[in-house]
């Protein structure tokens, strides 16, 4: 019988507001208690995780333990924990999204031993709250009675140990109930756990930073920063118009100095289009990168301008005289609304500059990786011992007291320049936390071993399309590619039309809604590519197995198949639905080209034709020949169509290394992008698209579509600029307009004019975003990039859970056409966009992390290179930027950008002698619209156009605290002359497996020869890595929707 009671909550939205909410709560007389010492388990109805029963007590923390030791509670060591539901609440409430999703994931993770208990809604363990009682009192006794009704409820037979740090709770609950034991943390820790030693220097490190804050509380500290504004008066703010609400941003090469807060939604100041500029620390007002925040625009006269010359990432305060551009809408913060927190890497000042605090100094500031963070105040004795290591650390607060946030050491990753710990350093700095499967999430997995082989179920049989007899399926990969999540079919029907076919690998079939594998992909969103590893969303018994679509064996598919005219290619009908297929071809992409091509020696590169004997081999190549031909026939046309409504299209080429004997880098030679390339990604889109407007169709209030916004006309200036130097004119009216100007904007004599334009329109987009359809009007729905009006990802489910909702909800729209019932809740429109959020955000990290590391590998292939002898490091760049003190370059070659500068820290200038050789003088800059002129006291002048080659120096600028970055250097206005002048024109930031392995080995060597010896255990990294690239190129390839040929990849759809 349920009790009904109501509950006021008072709720922050999104936007800032406060929201006074009544609800009904009803009570129940059972709840499942997640425990295998129930006395009743029918009655409880254990969903999901149990309890271990190997645990000698159960632990319940207090709703401040929680909160303020969350990270130790994740020690897998810990078990047996009870999260109460009001313990729960607290930090969603007083916390934020950040650390109440840290929590979540934690009860959902199959790998740490702790429930959840909903005591708020059993009868017998509701508190309602005394009239005058405080809220951290109510909260404390509720969970306190919740942790005396469990000990009960299992029957008095496993000791209840109740952590608080509430001294009050400790005298007045310590030795009331028989079996209920209350203490605080820190002596929970010393007598159950001594040995634990991680857990206590957290412990310790959480305890000295709450005392700091403490203390600092207390002290009468003149203000460093003025006080936020009360919650109700921001939200009063932002709705008369007064205050304006963002997201902050700072500008990594000016940390110090210059932020913008990017608009959220509407503002009611409709001439304000562009960002804020937030200029110096003190307008920040203790903001963070990522905060929301409230903003209060300055007078028009106290405007300041972008800064618009080249700068260094020195993180001082200096301004060095640049002149800004013109001024912009100018404000400072007036509040935070939401905190943005997260783990942060940090390097320890080195041992001179802890040595200048004093021996006995126990606050010393970090400085983080990540230029935008400020500086972090901890309290450590261990700063001369982690000097030469990347450590975690945590923000706990910024007073308006303090120059700087406080915080708490966490835990250490690695020595600096150590490639383990630089690749975890990329991870923790993109909140990527991606450790191996746990033991019940691979229980979950299908078995296929040689003793036990996984084989088509009758059932199955019965339920789908078998088109293992009567279709030609086949597959077109890169080489060597093992996780094949799509293949393609043509043939010719009865009635002479063509029926074109593209078949997915059915992920769906293996993970089922929310089971411990499906919840552990959705937390990881998608697989993360680094340059030397990639991190899986699955376990490789699908990826790279069951759900492998390879050639010559039984697999289970999704499959699209449209009825084509037979001349126009039109679409006269398609079917959707789950199929039975037997790859006949595994192809790669080079093969395919060459039987295009009509050279058919390459047929014995081909296993599938080794075996046949004359006759068979030529019927069977004549049909294969045929059918990718169509094929490329049929994506002709439909990219034609695409074209004609204004689709997107950018360059990119693959480099491929060159070895000498000695298994060196000799060379890059540049390959071409190959048509069959194009042929696979429309198929692909095609596929997307039609899978986009059924699941709308049936569903158009929750369906996972994906947007591609146009973007701001304001930020194509720059591609106009620049085009109109060449005396190219670029119409950004549309994306057809745009499409057809970049088609024409071609210089016969420098293909990288057409290339570098493409990359800056790229710049100028929007990022492509999933989004649920019960969210956004249909006129929002257009994909730019594509030009379609509906798109989704439907292509790659073994890489991305947007994939996998999208092949659930097409197969619930399947059963509604079918009339049957659908089985499998899905997701309302309010949960979807929650998830879309999280994967936007994934895909973001994802994006972050792979342009990292492929820099980290970059830094280290030139590091131990000598600039002034390597011929490497001495090539071709082409000016694409002017600023006023310098320019940037791009280098095809090696596919990197980077700053050159003109005027040195000294205030040089740069120069050219009779052989075109660079050379620093006095003098100066003076800056045009499309060139930079430096002119030194002797008279001489150099002027730089933008598209002008000069030959570049290429060296690294190492860093302690950061990441080391490429460093350019002009050594002639003149082209370089290299002999293999194809490479003048080749471009790509991709390096072959032999560049990983050459830096890869070139650690491991430097390492043995130091013969360092690390106490910090690094066994934790071999294991997150879960599979070993061969290749920058192979690992981008291999998901081929972010192929170069993809318009996605480039505009970050």
């Amino acid at each position: 019988m349920l009790q009904k009671r109501e509950k006021v909550l008072l709720l922050r939205t999104f936007q800032g507001r406060t929201l006074r909410i009544v609800r009904e709560h009803y009570l129940r007389p059972c709840v499942p208690c997640h425990s295998p010492l129930c006395p009743q388990p029918a009655v409880c109805s254990h969903d999901g995780k149990l309890l271990s029963s190997d645990v000698t007590h159960y632990v319940i923390p207090d709703w401040k333990v929680v909160q303020d030791y969350l990270e130790i509670l994740e020690f897998p060591e810990l078990k047996g924990i009870i999260f109460m539901q009001t313990a729960c609440q607290a930090v969603q409430h007083q916390r934020g999204r950040r650390q109440y999703n840290k929590l979540r994931n934690l009860l959902k993770d199959a790998r740490h031993d702790c429930i959840l208990f909903a005591n708020e809604f059993q009868q017998c363990c509701y508190l309602p709250r005394e009239r005058g009682e405080s809220m951290e009192t109510w909260q404390t006794r509720s969970i306190y009675n919740a942790a005396v009704w469990y000990y009960h409820h299992c029957q008095d037979r496993m000791p209840i140990v109740m952590v608080t740090e509430d001294e009050e709770a400790v005298q007045q609950y310590g030795s009331e109930t028989e079996g209920v034991f209350v203490i605080s943390f820190k002596n929970y820790l010393d007598n159950f756990w001594p040995d634990l030693k991680a857990a206590h220097e957290l412990c310790d490190s959480i305890l000295q930073s709450r005392r700091e804050r403490e203390n600092e509380s207390q002290e009468s500290h003149g203000k460093e920063y003025p006080e936020h504004l009360p919650l109700e008066v921001l939200e009063a703010g932002i709705k008369s118009g007064r205050y304006i609400q963002g997201i902050l941003n700072v500008n990594k090469h000016r940390a110090q100095i210059e932020a913008f807060v990017r608009l959220q939604g509407a503002s009611s100041k409709d001439d304000l289009v562009s960002d804020i500029l937030i200029h110096g620390m003190k307008a920040r007002n203790r903001s963070i990168h990522g905060d929301v925040v409230v903003v209060e625009l300055l007078p028009k006269n106290e405007w300041k301008g972008r800064t618009v010359a080249l700068c260094e990432n020195d993180c001082d305060d200096k301004a060095s005289g640049e002149s800004p551009s013109e001024p912009m809408p100018t404000g400072r913060v007036v509040g935070i609304l939401q905190k943005n927190w997260r783990d942060y890497v940090v390097t320890f000042p080195s041992k001179e500059e802890v040595q200048s605090q004093g021996k006995t100094a126990q606050k010393i500031l970090v400085t983080p990786w990540d230029y935008r963070i400020p500086k972090i105040r901890i309290s450590t004795q261990q700063a001369e011992a982690l000097q030469d290591f990347r450590v975690v650390v945590r923000i706990d607060s910024w007073e308006s007291t303090s120059v700087y946030p406080n915080g708490h050491f966490v835990r250490v990753l690695g020595r600096i320049g150590d490639l383990e710990g630089e690749i975890a350093t990329i991870l923790v700095e993109n909140s990527i936390s991606v450790i191996p499967f746990s033991e019940a999430q691979m229980c979950e997995m299908p078995v296929n071993t040689p003793e036990n082989p996984w084989k088509v179920s009758r059932e199955e049989e019965q339920k789908r399309k078998d088109l293992r007899k009567s279709h030609l399926v086949f597959s077109i990969d890169p080489k060597g590619c093992e996780d094949v999540d799509d293949t393609l079919s043509i043939r010719t029907l009865n009635n002479g039309n063509l029926e074109l076919g593209v078949h997915i690998a059915d992920v769906t079939h293996f993970v089922a809604p929310n089971s411990y594998i499906d919840i552990e992909a959705r937390t990881r969103a998608t697989t993360y590519y680094l340059a030397d590893r990639r991190y899986d969303m699955l376990p490789s018994v699908l990826s790279a197995d069951l759900c492998s679509l390879l050639g010559g064996v039984d697999r289970y598919a999704v499959s699209i198949m449209w009825e084509l005219d037979k001349t126009s290619y039109e679409i006269k009908e398609v079917w959707y639905g789950r199929t039975i297929i037997r790859s006949a071809y595994k192809l790669f992409y080079e093969a395919a080209q060459e039987l295009l091509d009509g050279n058919f020696s390459v047929v014995d590169d081909i296993p599938e034709f080794k075996d046949l004997d004359e006759k068979s081999r030529q019927a069977k190549l004549e049909e294969l020949v045929w059918a990718i031909g169509k094929l490329t026939d049929i994506a002709r046309h439909v990219r034609a169509k695409r074209d004609g409504c204004g689709a997107l299209e950018l360059e990119g080429v693959e480099v491929r290394i060159q070895l000498d004997d000695k298994k060196n880098i000799h060379d890059l030679i540049p390959k071409q992008p190959l048509e069959v390339h194009e042929t696979v990604a429309e198929c692909m889109i095609l596929a997307n698209h039609w899978v986009a407007k059924k699941i709308w169709e049936s569903f158009p209030h929750q369906a996972l579509l994906r947007q591609h916004p146009p973007p701001h006309q304001e930020f194509f200036s720059e591609l106009r600029e620049c085009a109109k130097a060449k005396g190219f004119f670029i119409d950004t009216r549309s994306n057809k307009t745009l499409a057809d100007s970049l088609d024409n904007a071609n210089d016969p004599h420098d293909p990288i004019v057409n290339r570098l334009l493409r990359s800056m329109a790229t710049q100028a987009m929007s990022n492509a975003l999933y989004f649920s359809t019960g969210s956004c009007a249909e006129e929002e729905f257009h994909h730019y990039g594509l030009a379609l009006d509906k798109y989704t990802h439907f292509t790659s489910p073994i890489r991305r859970y947007s994939d996998i909702v999208v092949h659930r909800l097409l197969m619930a729209a399947i059963s509604k056409d079918k009339k049957m019932e659908i089985k499998g809740n899905l997701f309302s429109n309010k949960d979807l966009e929650e998830l879309c959020r999280h994967i936007n955000n994934r895909n973001r990290a994802a994006q972050h992390s792979q342009k990292q590391s492929t820099e980290l590998f970059q830094c280290m292939y030139f590091k131990d290179k000598d600039p002034a002898t390597e011929e490497r490091c001495i090539s071709d760049g082409v000016i694409y930027s002017i600023r006023t003190n310098g320019v940037l370059v791009f280098i095809p070659r090696f596919g990197i950008k980077g700053a050159a500068y003109l005027k040195n820290k000294d205030g040089l200038v740069i120069s050219s002698g009779p052989d075109s050789r660079s050379a620093w003088k006095p003098g100066s800059l003076q800056r045009f619209q499309n060139k930079i002129t430096s002119t030194t006291t002797d008279g001489e002048s150099v002027t730089f156009h933008l598209f002008d080659h000069v030959t570049v120096r290429i060296s690294v600028q190492a860093s302690r605290c950061h990441s080391d970055t490429i460093r350019l250097e002009i050594i002639s206005n003149k082209p370089y002359k290299i002999p293999n002048t194809e490479l003048i024109h080749q471009s790509s930031p991709l390096l072959k497996s032999e560049l990983v392995k050459e830096v890869t080995k070139s650690m491991e060597e430097a390492q043995l020869a130091q013969e360092v010896k690390v106490n910090i255990i690094q066994e934790e990294y071999q294991e997150y890595c879960q599979t070993k690239g061969r290749s920058l190129y192979t690992l981008l390839e291999e998901i081929r929707d972010l192929a170069l040929l993809d318009v996605s990849n480039n505009y970050g759809i």
